[in-house]
């Protein structure tokens, strides 16, 4: 899979999500699209990068479902913490777009002195979930098969590590196992 971070980040930013109406907003024409009408306190669908424009000038706020928090991150973290060995969790829809959302807005808020410590424990939480999940994937990797239910609960992001380094591994194998040729 020739695909990165980059891609996938450009996929999520023009994904739809739900976002609910602060207040009403007549339609505007918005890079060939029409965004609105919205009515206060009904839910709709927009992509992703119109949301944050409109989050910004107060007109809608992001659905609780879409946002990922610290104290959602310290349930992912939980979650992680007690799989038995050789299981993986199933993380939340479009994850790590979100933690690196989540990154940027804490360390922007950091300039706060009582926000230092919130992006510090948002920081060490997701460092934590990626180093577990990332150890969980090579071990994954280096085991000849998986099972597809194992494999489902990766996410894009991971699936792409798995496979990479699942060839690595697979190559190095067949390289120490095969037999000297006579010269």
């Amino acid at each position: 899979m020739h695909t990165n971070i980059g891609i996938l980040d450009f996929c999520y930013e023009n994904s739809l999500i739900t976002v609910v109406a602060n207040r009403n907003f007549a339609e505007m024409k918005l890079a060939g699209l029409n965004v609105g009408p919205f009515d206060e306190g009904n839910e709709y669908q927009v992509h992703y990068w119109i949301a944050k424009e409109l989050q910004a000038t107060g007109t809608v706020h992001l659905r609780e479902e879409e946002v990922l928090d610290g104290s959602k991150l310290y349930k992912v973290q939980w979650k992680e913490g007690i799989q038995i060995p050789g299981m993986i969790s199933e993380l939340p829809q479009e994850f790590y777009p979100k933690l690196r959302r989540l990154l940027t807005f804490a360390e922007a808020e950091a300039v706060q002195p009582e926000k230092i410590q919130e992006y510090h424990k948002v920081k060490a939480l997701a460092k934590d979930i990626t180093n577990s999940r990332l150890k969980k994937i090579i071990a994954l990797s280096a085991a000849s098969t998986q099972s597809d239910q194992i494999l489902k609960k990766l996410t894009t992001e991971e699936r792409i590590i798995y496979e990479q380094l699942g060839k690595i591994i697979s190559t190095w194998k067949n390289q120490i196992l095969q037999k000297q040729e006579k010269q």
